[in-house]
């Protein structure tokens, strides 16, 4: 069976790739486990410092998970197979790290849509993905980017 991590963050554009891969479920008759993942950026020395390790820590899987939630109501809510992973660095690389130790075959990730010298500069996430990543990446984009064009 496919492993496909979505990336989430507890965007509509993140819940966007769920529903991608829902609807391939569902229509294309694709059998596969989906595998949430959400990355927490680093804490900063500062709050390492004043809050303690344990606290930050602490603070970083309540909100990954709360973060997760919707993405998991609605997977749960099509009975297909799942799990999260909750991971902790700079998000691209991270990312690239549990889809190779989740033993995934592909990657989907919600986009702005931004193209061009726009999303050059951004120097967007997803990119970062289609680059650094050993599977293949899918971006979703928003619907509502399509209807801007």
């Amino acid at each position: 069976m496919l492993r496909i991590m979505i990336a989430v963050d507890g965007s509509d554009l993140a819940l966007d790739a769920v529903h991608h891969a829902l609807e391939l479920v569902r229509r294309g008759g694709l059998q596969a486990t989906l595998v949430l993942g959400h990355v927490q950026e680093e804490a900063t020395l500062l709050e390492l410092a004043t809050q303690g390790a344990d606290a930050v820590a602490e603070a970083s899987v309540e909100a990954g998970s709360h973060l997760l939630a919707s993405a998991v109501a609605l997977v749960e809510a099509a009975g297909v197979p799942y799990e999260t992973e909750l991971g902790l660095g700079p998000v691209a690389a991270t990312l690239v790290d549990m889809v190779e130790r989740c033993g995934c075959d592909a990657l989907f990730i919600g986009a702005r849509g931004l193209g061009g010298l726009r999303g050059a500069l951004l120097g967007s996430v997803s990119q970062q993905l289609v680059h650094m990543s050993p599977v293949p990446v899918t971006v979703v984009k928003h619907a509502e980017a399509d209807a801007q064009v």
